[in-house]
């Protein structure tokens, strides 16, 4: 998020600062109480009421200083509009352009506002979870449940923002009158899906919803993308960001990762039968659609580390790899050799361009439509998804053209091989590669000048971090909360973007690891299913390829609606660990269910366990990585080793041992392939549950 820290002057600082919780005094009660505590329990009631009382006293002290300060905004706000109704008639561009600012100003200091507020409920949920684990109390509950509903609590007050949306308002519809200078208003209630273009409102409503944990489908759906939120740019940034924008090359970038998983998918509903008809077993399809994962776990990383000089180059090679790969793929059949087979599929990973396209995005798209093409970003992935299956279904032909077969099995390879050629010739002619010299001076601010940032909910050090603790108080905070919060970092330190696979990991807390680790769980399982469905539903109800294409193809079309469902409902009605822990129950399940034991395996079973599992991990795959978005370092939103980057290095790999699996279990043989293979996933979901029940504190 923002770093304003930098534009508070000090004196405002510390004229603020006697308004913050008093961290230290409470520190020091939970002291004291723990003291009593171990000389007689008889003293429970009282230390529950004192530190309700004292905690109920802070908390008013942050209410009342909020609402002075929404007062004086809102006077500034006053005269503000008095100045508009004088200057509108006088049509003044240069004056009209001050007024501008001048909203924008406002808009800063509420933000600055926001962020104080956001600072105390760092302060207040740190206090909390200290008294829990030191005093041996579940009060957060009983503090969190009376003072939430009653209707004169405070803390309710914080969560209302009634002043706060009213400032915003108000901000937000004369700037819009104000727009381009010209005269010509435009009306925020008369066009109500007018984008505003003005960032200051974006950063504060995101702020806004931070605090109130609310949500919308396209945030929770952008944050999928893992595409981290960085400080807002200065004018000069944004200006730099606008002129690297260019929506065919955007478009161009999302393309590519729509074929991509088309490509990914395209190949799961035939692989067995291609394997048999290369005199190979049908299991060894594990190998075939696993080889492009291998090559990925590769490709990714020095994709990546290309995208910091050039995003075309990129592009147009990948390219070229998926066209060459796909042909080897479809010519493998002709030449009779399974070696040539998975080469063309280990060729197809080398061209995996998706750290292209988060970067991509990262980049070179302006801050007011990031969070829309990330969303692009993961429909285009999730569509892709669904049409490989159903592209497949549509190939059931087989003839001779030049002596080369073109059939169920070779066609899939021939298609895509067209589609990449195709997508080559529009990067070729139509991607606009955006000016690489101006890239470093945005991401790498040379400032050095010490700056309050405060990221995904939670302060970093800087200017506004002695505001709660001081250094060492801090150190030692840490040394006994050691799990609580995201590791401190130096200001220099929140501007450098990791070099190294160790320091990225370096960066990683417990919380983060865990996540890291469902996300890997639930790949695993869904890449078990995926891969080998046709191998299972072939053996046990002698599906078609039709029948498994068309059945792929209806689960990757429940992503989108599950995502909308989970987006715009589930994630305001519970709380994103409900949802998370639930899902992983249900994904458990799922996978308990898909065992063969003793009855006859039918249609029906198989059918209910799969898409059990399948919309789980979809739900557990988007509250994990919008958690994951939230408590990530700021520092791996940009440079080779971001988020992005490690998300799509722990799903590949789980995909690689899924794929492993499969492929081993073959060895006793299909009718014990199906437990065999669900085996290590059931484990790996039990795991991940111990896992998080462990980490309960120190991720929420």
């Amino acid at each position: 998020m923002v770093a304003f820290g930098k534009r508070l002057k000090e004196t405002q600082i510390q004229e603020w600062q006697g308004y913050y919780i008093n961290y230290k005094l409470m520190k020091k009660k939970v002291k004291n109480y723990v003291q009593q505590i171990e000389v007689s329990e008889q003293s429970r009631k009282y230390v529950l009421k004192d530190f309700s009382r004292i905690l109920d006293k802070q908390i008013e002290k942050i209410v009342l200083f909020l609402l002075e300060q929404q007062g004086e905004l809102a006077s500034r706000l006053f005269i503000l509009g008095q100045e508009h109704d004088v200057l509108v008639q006088q049509q003044d561009g240069s004056k009209l352009s001050e007024l501008q600012q001048s909203y924008r100003d406002v808009g800063r200091e509420l933000l600055q506002l926001l962020f104080f507020v956001e600072m105390n409920a760092i302060g207040v949920r740190k206090i909390l979870k200290k008294f829990d684990k030191r005093c041996g109390y579940q009060f957060t509950n009983y503090y969190v449940k009376t003072r939430a509903n009653h209707p004169y609590s405070q803390l309710r007050q914080i969560f209302k923002h009634v002043g706060v949306s009213a400032v915003v308002g108000t901000i937000s519809r004369n700037l819009a009158d104000l727009q381009d200078n010209k005269g010509n208003y435009t009306s925020i209630y008369d066009h109500p899906g007018l984008p505003l273009q003005d960032p200051i409102i974006g950063s504060i409503n995101q702020a806004v919803d931070r605090l109130t944990n609310s949500t919308d489908f396209l945030h929770y759906l952008g944050k999928h993308a893992l595409i981290l939120p960085e400080e807002l740019p200065t004018p000069s940034e944004d200006h730099a960001a606008n002129e690297r924008y260019h929506l065919m090359s955007l478009l161009l970038n999302l393309a590519n990762a729509f074929l991509y998983m088309v490509n990914t998918y395209i190949i799961v509903p035939t692989a067995d039968d291609y394997s048999m008809s290369l005199g190979a077993a049908a299991t060894l399809c594990g190998a075939v659609i696993g080889s492009m994962a291998v090559a990925q776990v590769f490709s990714s990383v020095y994709f990546s580390a290309w995208s910091n000089k050039s995003y075309m180059k990129p592009l147009l090679f990948s390219s070229i790899v998926l066209l060459v790969g796909n042909t080897l793929y479809a010519l493998a059949y002709d030449f009779n050799s399974i070696y040539l087979l998975l080469v063309g599929r280990l060729f197809c990973g080398l061209g995996s361009a998706r750290a292209v396209n988060r970067r991509y995005i990262t980049d070179c798209v302006p801050l007011h439509l990031r969070m829309k093409a990330s969303a692009g970003f993961v429909s285009a992935s999730a569509l892709g998804m669904a049409c490989g299956p159903a592209v497949a279904c549509l190939l059931q032909t087989n003839f001779k053209f030049l002596n080369i077969t073109f059939n169920q099995d070779t066609l899939p390879g021939w298609i895509m091989a067209l589609a990449w050629f195709i997508y080559l010739l529009c990067v070729w002619t139509t991607f606009r590669e955006p000016p690489m010299e101006e890239k470093e001076d945005v991401l790498l601010p040379k400032s050095n000048s010490v700056s309050g940032k405060i990221e995904n909910g939670f302060v970093q050090k800087g200017i506004t971090q002695p505001l709660l603790l001081s250094e060492e108080e801090t150190k030692q905070d840490e040394d006994e909360d050691q799990d609580c919060d995201n590791s401190e970092e130096s200001a220099e330190e929140i501007q450098k973007p990791v070099t190294s696979i160790v320091s990225a990991y370096k960066l990683l807390t417990q919380s983060v690891k865990v996540q890291l680790l469902i996300y890997f769980m639930l790949k695993y399982a869904m890449e078990i299913l995926l891969a080998e469905s046709s191998v299972v539903t072939t053996y046990y109800f002698i599906w078609s390829t039709s029948n498994v294409a068309i059945f792929l193809a209806c689960l990757g079309l429940t992503v989108l609606p599950v995502n909308i469902i989970v987006g715009s409902y589930l994630s305001n009605i519970f709380e994103e660990r409900q949802v998370l822990f639930a899902s992983e129950i249900l994904v458990c399940l799922g996978i308990v269910l898909s065992f063969h034991v003793v009855i006859p395996y039918s249609v029906p079973q198989y059918v209910c366990s799969a898409v059990i599992t399948f919309v789980a991990a979809e739900v557990l795959e988007g509250v994990n990585l919008n958690l994951l978005s939230r408590v990530m370092s700021s520092r791996l939103s940009k440079g080779t080793y971001n988020g992005g980057l490690l998300s799509t290095e722990a799903g590949t790999l789980a995909r690689v041992f899924a794929d492993s699996t499969i492929t081993l279990a073959g060895y006793w043989g299909m009718s014990r392939l199906l437990n065999v293979t669900l085996l290590p996933s059931l484990c790996i979901c039990i795991f991940s549950i111990i896992a998080t029940c462990f980490t309960y504190n120190s991720m929420y």
